[in-house]
């Protein structure tokens, strides 16, 4: 049964979602503060998380900041925060999707779906080929017709990331999140050498990439085939 972790200070509407998400065969548990959520998060370890944004003890960016430290976990932003910039910085910090309250439980049950379905598809990718190298997410290596290719510890969870994400844009805020750290989120420089270092190793033609691609002023893509634009 799939196990979604409710984290709102509002019990009365935590409590009326968790029926609702009961009803249609999920299982459902929820945590009044953000550290309670955070802690729940890491314990009970859930399929997806529902998170509000305004809690009494933490900003709900911090809970997803602090969570997108350890888990790639789903995670669906429920706010009365209907301005753009709110829902802008969410999924820059690691949400994978913002519903605006009041909305109607159908809805959001087909968020959830298509969250958990993204969430299933990246992660039955245990293995990744291409026709220059084969990406072992298990074993956490790379393979190509010469053999094993060496790449440091940074460059392989850069590649990891986004592999995971495979043929879907990931932020340049996102990948220097995840790998280096909240504070490093305006290093862009680390991250232009690191691709050019992954290039460089991967790349038939480093120049003119055909695997890790640049959105311009966006982030990367890690795509199978220029077919997949």
């Amino acid at each position: 049964m799939i196990r979604i972790l409710v984290i709102d200070d509002e019990a009365p509407f935590a409590r009326a979602l968790s029926i609702g998400l009961r009803a249609r065969g999920y299982d459902v548990f929820w945590a009044l503060t953000g550290r309670s959520g955070l802690d729940a998060a890491a314990h009970e370890q859930p399929d997806l998380i529902l998170l509000d944004l305004r809690l009494p003890d933490l900003d709900g960016i911090e809970v997803l900041e602090a969570v997108r430290t350890w888990t790639s976990t789903p995670v669906i932003v429920l706010s009365a925060r209907d301005q753009e910039e709110f829902k802008i910085e969410a999924l820059d910090k690691g949400a994978d999707d913002y519903i605006t309250k009041p909305f109607a439980i159908g809805e959001l049950v087909a968020r959830v779906r298509a969250a958990l379905r993204h969430s299933s598809h990246c992660s039955d990718r245990a293995v990744v080929q291409t026709d220059h190298f084969t990406i072992d997410l298990v074993a956490k290596r790379v393979m190509n017709a010469q053999g094993q290719v060496r790449l440091t510890a940074t460059e392989w969870q850069v590649v990891e990331l986004l592999t995971k994400h495979i043929g879907d844009l990931v932020s340049q805020r996102q990948i220097l999140r995840e790998v280096w750290g909240p504070r490093f989120e305006d290093r862009l420089d680390y991250l232009w050498v690191y691709m050019a270092r992954i290039r460089r190793k991967l790349e038939p033609n480093p120049s003119q990439p055909r695997y890790f691609i640049t959105e311009p002023g966006m982030g990367y893509r890690f795509q199978l085939s220029l077919s997949m634009e």
